[in-house]
């Protein structure tokens, strides 16, 4: 069960002190060590987010604690990111089934749904090989590589592998690029739909 409530007696060089919850309650013992996340040092009279244990002696003791303000950002970020996942999955549904009613049609070639599922899938290859090495302080795969995928038509697997990797989804100036590569892309989509792109005529000239 999660608590709240104020911290009280701290003693910042030893890094401890006491935390009384709001509304009255078990007083807890609070240990630096004890802070799961936290942007800075506590001090008195913060307001905390944490749990109840009893530790050898019965006495009782906080742990999984959180300052209020990071505990707040943390949940906001994880709606946000929940909201994003939603999003992007019936952005996905809906331009799966327009490509696929448009192939079954025969108003889109074949080969640009091949296209689509190919480069997404090396798409989303090139995501994990660049989380891999962005964890393990490796030779990072460019962001102009990875635009040039999604802006080809590799975007959907792009969409995938930041939600799959947790790669680069919160880098605003990536995202608002990443973005622009799929309206360019969609754009294109629609020209090839009508015949203002003729890929036929492209694949036999190559």
């Amino acid at each position: 069960m999660k608590y709240q409530g104020r911290i009280k007696q701290w003693d910042d060089v030893k890094g401890f002190g006491f935390v009384e919850p709001n509304g009255g309650g078990i007083r807890a013992f609070v240990h630096i060590k004890a802070f799961k996340q936290r942007s800075r040092r506590p001090i008195n009279g913060d307001i905390i987010i944490y749990e109840i244990e009893k530790d050898k002696q019965g006495s009782h003791r906080a742990y999984n604690i959180s300052l209020l303000k990071d505990y707040k950002a943390k949940r906001s970020s994880a709606n946000k990111h929940t909201s994003q996942t939603k999003r992007n999955v019936i952005l996905l549904s809906i331009f799966c089934s327009v490509l696929a009613l448009l192939t079954l049609s025969g108003q889109l070639p074949v080969v640009v749904s091949i296209v689509y599922g190919a480069l997404s899938l090396v798409t989303v290859l090139f995501y994990g090989i660049d989380k891999f090495a962005a964890k393990n302080n490796m030779w990072r795969i460019s962001e102009a590589k990875l635009h040039l995928l999604s802006l080809t038509g590799g975007w959907p697997g792009a969409l995938i592998a930041q939600q799959l990797f947790k790669h680069k989804r919160s880098k605003s100036a990536f995202m608002n690029v990443y973005w622009i590569t799929v309206v360019v892309n969609l754009i294109l989509l629609g020209l090839i739909v009508f015949e203002v792109i003729d890929v036929q005529a492209i694949m036999i000239d190559i």
